[in-house]
């Protein structure tokens, strides 16, 4: 782990505050895949109206998972909402997306998310950190910043 004011992910694009105790990032990814939500659309006909019109209306909102890829995290504060999604709780996450100079470009919360597949790489006993090669959250709102 780094020593105190260095920036331990600085070489990720796609920083991750896990909303854990003690400041963040928690983490660093090099790639971040498909941030987004979903609006169905309802079609409603008004056949009393002459003429006959179908009117669209809001359906139901879906955010997408987002997948992470090859990075490392916090083994603590990682375990700890790995044990929470596991228990069936959820918590709300930050994305950063890194620009030149490291200054932040697109920031991204997740609420109500929670782990739904994780892929490790193989261990190393020299650091604190989690190597992991995949990891797939699931949320129920994103909030563009």
């Amino acid at each position: 782990m780094a020593g105190p004011g260095e920036q331990p992910y600085v070489q990720f694009n796609f920083l991750i505050d896990l909303g854990a105790g003690g400041p963040g990032p928690h983490g660093g990814f090099e790639e971040c895949g498909s941030i987004g939500m979903d609006q169905t659309v309802a079609k409603y006909d008004r056949a009393r109206e002459k003429p006959v019109n179908v009117q669209k209306i809001k359906g139901i909102n879906k955010s997408t998972d987002v997948t992470l890829k090859r990075g490392v995290i916090s083994a603590r504060a990682f375990e700890e909402w790995l044990e929470q999604s596991r228990g069936g709780a959820d918590r709300t996450i930050t994305i950063t997306l890194q620009g030149e100079h490291h200054k932040t470009v697109q920031t991204w919360k997740l609420r109500r998310a929670r782990i739904i597949k994780q892929v490790s790489e193989p261990f190393n006993a020299k650091t604190t950190d989690v190597a992991i090669e995949e990891l797939t959250i699931a949320c129920e709102g994103v909030e563009i910043k």
